[in-house]
């Protein structure tokens, strides 16, 4: 089964009938930004989700649709009731005009972090291999090499690693104890 991919005001109509919105992008990519009234179920952790039931409809949302249209049929499966994909996603709920609670505080997303330090370790390999010493291409060469692992086999090593820089870790709260 797949799901019908609804606009913004189809969705806002459902919404006002009691329709629950239902976010499916990665934890470090909400809590920099979200729409406020829906609630966050990782497509990552979907399987550990009991089905979403009830007499209204879900409507599942990510970035910009990419997400929910490629794993509808996935979608659809963790549902009993009427089923949709919010077309362009939170994107398209910003173009709108509608609200969004963000969080500039928050870390940017893990991938755009490994974007930018791959692209930059890239043409650091380049800019070394053609002013210092050619051996410097192997740079390029190995993290060209690493980001193809990446997208055949679904890990990334580099992801790993920035994950667990200072930035990119939950802050302790610090708590002051009487006495």
């Amino acid at each position: 089964m797949t799901l019908k991919t609804i606009s913004i005001d189809e969705a806002k109509r459902l919404l006002a009938d009691g329709a629950r919105l239902v976010d499916i992008r990665e934890a470090d990519e909400v809590a920099r930004e979200r729409i406020g009234l829906a609630k966050s179920v990782p497509f990552s952790r979907l399987g550990d989700v009991l089905p979403l039931t009830g007499d209204h409809a879900v409507i599942f949302h990510c970035k910009a649709g990419n997400r929910t249209a490629a794993h509808a049929s996935r979608l659809a499966a963790t549902t009993t009731c009427d089923a949709y994909v919010l077309e362009g996603g939170i994107e398209a709920w910003k173009a709108a005009g509608l609200p969004v609670i963000k969080d500039k505080g928050q870390p940017i997303e893990i991938m755009r972090q490994v974007q930018i330090t791959a692209g930059s370790l890239v043409l650091l390999g380049v800019i070394l291999g053609t002013w210092v010493h050619p051996g410097f291409y192997g740079l390029s060469a190995f993290i060209g090499a690493g980001l193809t692992f990446a997208g055949t086999t679904g890990w990334c090593g580099m992801a790993k690693v920035l994950a667990l820089m200072p930035w990119n870790r939950p802050q302790a709260s610090m708590s002051l104890k009487a006495g």
